[in-house]
């Protein structure tokens, strides 16, 4: 059981990084807080406010203010106890007070294991913190006090808090700067969800100790003579990475523990910025460098303002070794991240050149996010923006373009402008053209070569990791799909009103939309185009009495006889017989009786099943024009030759369902066209028609044996 933090020796921990920190206020919230939480308890048994405590004792390892450690005193306070929002400011001010309301907002948040609710409250979250970040500091150092005690909590409990730790937390913590938290939750996370992995990974490592003795003890002094020969002053420190760290190598290089080499990692903290480049050659002159693993983060620095050089040598035995390289200002940020901006140092507030702000960090961020258009975009952006590293290329101009690992061209051309990425045919690297899906490096010179009349194509969605790029490229596609769509339905609309003899005006059209209650006339267009609306609803909205009348055309309930009166019926979507043809009927439990072709090639599964056909044939007489029939059709790609398909099909009184663009090239089109028909008949005479026109190069019925009913 965990013993509690004493409020004396809460303030040691302070005094230790502010000697002026407000003794008397921590005194105070320390007072206020255990009497307020007094008579509850965790599911450990012991006393609830062993936990704000807690919270706010790892809150001091970042040498936080003393608002910040008082709120952490104080975050469950409104949420689990009698005390108010009121209360709390009139005792300790209202900075103190909004930031205990913010924890408690984060708290009431609920991040569910569900990724659409998950994107819901993540999108809240970042509107939560906006205000400032030291809501989401102690809210951060909340989860990780409740992560280390979770085996106190029932199983599905602990599986359900460590994924949302590890889809969330963790990354936000990375970044935001604070690595060791991020590496500490995703740790945790790692020993509810995996326990025999993480198990695994420790026991391979006491192997190699035994086998190879203390070899980060051995690499640190392999590295500090080679610093103490080339004269320079420098801290070394060195350790095994963390089993959820290795774990994750692992799965990333398809490699057994054995094989992997880098899985420790060394840190050279200097005193002066110009030390570490001569770290670097000291350590590139005494070893091999790897190549493609050197990143230099301190002429390139982070969003969040972490700066390192970061470069792999083959080391001791051949064996790889990941140094990285910074200054003592520098490890400050690269350990507490954007809470650097509120650390102190003898009293005073810690002014760390490299140290972010807050508010400057959060209005990028939150620019990064604007387009998404919903949750579930908004989250697969931050989730990609959280776990990608950086890489810096350079424009023309010689400005410097940051962008994730994995960046293309594509993604480079919307970080410039969105202008610049919907017209973008391709770009050169280096001065060497490259196709769009090439993945950038650092330090790449980058031109984007763009015409005009080109727009975002589909398959750019793959091409893209950057959530700018993939938001613009939805959105450009929508709005093209809309185009061509309202271009469709104003062919579609002129034919069914010369069918009838009339126009499809512009008034006609907003007469049709008021009477579907719909926008204007544009949106009629894009719902007829889209097959969202029927030409004949379109008719009977402006010209009801006109409409074909239907009394003499048998009922489609009616159409198949030989069934029993309670079996329902439906055409089965591989053959779309039409009456006319041939039919059987197969009995499915919970779907009636499916008509197929009596040719149909799906009928070959039920040979051995004679209990489940039907003897059906179509009713005689008029049957309505009801019966989708898809045809493929192959057209010359010129100006106007789809309206004229359009057209004959309307000629003959057939309806276009739908249609589907199946391949494009640059000299024709193959499309899906679902046309509405009466029978075997009006088929023969729509695919006549098609089949006579010049433009159509090949026509036939479409028919997938994979279609299911």
């Amino acid at each position: 059981m965990q013993q509690q933090i004493d409020v004396e020796d809460l303030i040691e921990l302070v005094l230790v990084y502010n000697p002026h920190t407000n003794e008397d206020l921590i005194r105070r919230a320390y007072a206020y807080g255990e009497r307020m939480h007094e008579g509850q308890f965790r599911k450990s048994g012991e006393p609830y406010f062993t936990h704000p405590v807690a919270v706010a004792a790892i809150l001091t390892e970042m040498r936080l203010d003393d608002a910040t450690i008082v709120t952490a005193l104080l975050h469950d306070t409104i949420e689990d106890t009698k005390s108010t929002y009121g209360e709390v400011a009139e005792m300790f001010g209202e900075d103190i007070a909004e930031l205990v309301n913010g924890v408690t907002k984060l708290t009431n948040l609920q991040l569910s294991s569900s990724e659409t609710k998950q994107a819901e409250n993540f999108r809240k979250l970042f509107m939560a913190m906006s205000k400032d970040l030291r809501v989401l500091l102690v809210k951060l150092a909340d989860r990780l006090h409740n992560m280390r005690t979770i085996k106190s909590m029932r199983p599905e409990k602990q599986a359900q808090k460590a994924h949302e730790t590890m889809d969330i937390y963790a990354p936000l913590a990375g970044r935001m700067g604070m690595q060791w938290m991020r590496e500490e939750l995703e740790d945790l996370s790692f020993s509810v969800l995996n326990p025999e992995g993480r198990s695994s990974i420790m026991r391979r490592f006491l192997t190699l100790q035994k086998e190879t003795g203390d070899v980060v003890q051995k690499i640190t002094s392999d590295i500090e003579q080679a610093l103490s020969e080339a004269g320079i002053e420098a801290d070394v420190f060195g350790r095994a990475k963390r089993p959820y760290a290795i774990w994750r190598k692992m799965k990333e290089k398809n490699q057994g523990f054995s094989r992997l080499s880098d899985i420790y990692g060394f840190r050279v903290i200097t005193r002066r910025d110009a030390d570490c480049y001569q770290v670097l050659g000291a350590i590139h002159h005494r070893w091999r460098a790897v190549p493609g693993r050197f990143k230099d983060y301190i002429s390139q620095p982070k969003s969040n303002g972490y700066r390192s050089i970061h470069t792999t040598v083959s080391g001791r035995d051949g064996k790889r070794v990941e140094i990285q390289i910074r200054t003592w200002q520098m490890h400050e940020v690269a350990e507490s991240g954007v809470a650097a901006h509120w650390s102190y140092r003898d009293g005073v507030r810690a002014a760390n050149p490299f140290a972010v702000d807050p508010a400057k960090w959060l209005a990028a961020l939150n620019e990064r996010f604007a387009n998404a258009d919903d949750h579930e975009e908004f989250f697969e952006n931050v989730k990609l923006e959280m776990y990608s590293d950086q890489v810096f290329c350079f424009s023309p101009k010689g400005d410097v373009v940051k962008l994730p690992k994995g960046a293309t061209p594509l993604d480079y051309a919307y970080a410039i402008h969105t202008r610049i990425g919907d017209s973008c045919v391709s770009a050169k690297v280096d001065n060497i053209r490259v196709p769009l899906w090439t993945r950038l490096k650092n330090g790449q010179s980058v031109v984007i070569i763009t015409a005009e009349g080109q727009r975002p194509q589909a398959t750019w969605l793959d091409i893209v990791v950057t959530g700018r790029a993939k938001a613009a490229i939805r959105r450009s596609l929508r709005e093209d799909d809309r185009e061509r769509y309202i271009k469709l339905g104003r062919e579609l609309a002129r034919v069914s009103f010369e069918n009838v003899g009339k126009k499809a005006t512009e008034k006609a059209l907003r007469t049709a939309a008021k009477g579907l209650a719909l926008d204007d006339a544009e949106e009629v267009l894009a719902r007829l185009g889209s097959a969202e609306l029927r030409s004949q609803d379109v008719l009977e909205a402006v010209y009801p009495d006109m409409v074909h009348d239907t009394s003499d055309e048998i009922d489609a309930d009616r159409a198949v006889v030989g069934l029993t009166p309670d079996q329902q019926v439906s055409r089965a979507p591989c053959c779309q017989p039409v009456p006319g043809e041939r039919i059987i009927g197969i009995t499915h439990r919970g779907q009636g009786v499916i008509v197929h072709a009596i040719d149909c090639p799906a009928l070959e599964e039920f040979e051995d099943q004679p209990e489940r056909w039907v003897d059906l044939h179509w009713h005689s007489g008029t049957h309505p024009a009801v019966n989708t029939v898809t045809l493929n059709v192959t057209i010359r790609n010129d100006a106007g030759v789809l309206g004229r398909i359009c057209t004959l099909i309307g000629e003959q009184k057939a309806n276009i369902a739908d249609m589907h663009f199946a391949d494009r090239k640059p000299d024709f089109y193959r499309l899906l066209i679902d046309v509405e028909l009466r029978d075997a008949e009006h088929l023969h005479t729509v695919m006549t028609a098609l089949e006579a026109e010049n433009d159509v190069a090949e026509i036939d019925r479409f028919r997938d044996a994979t279609r299911k009913p």
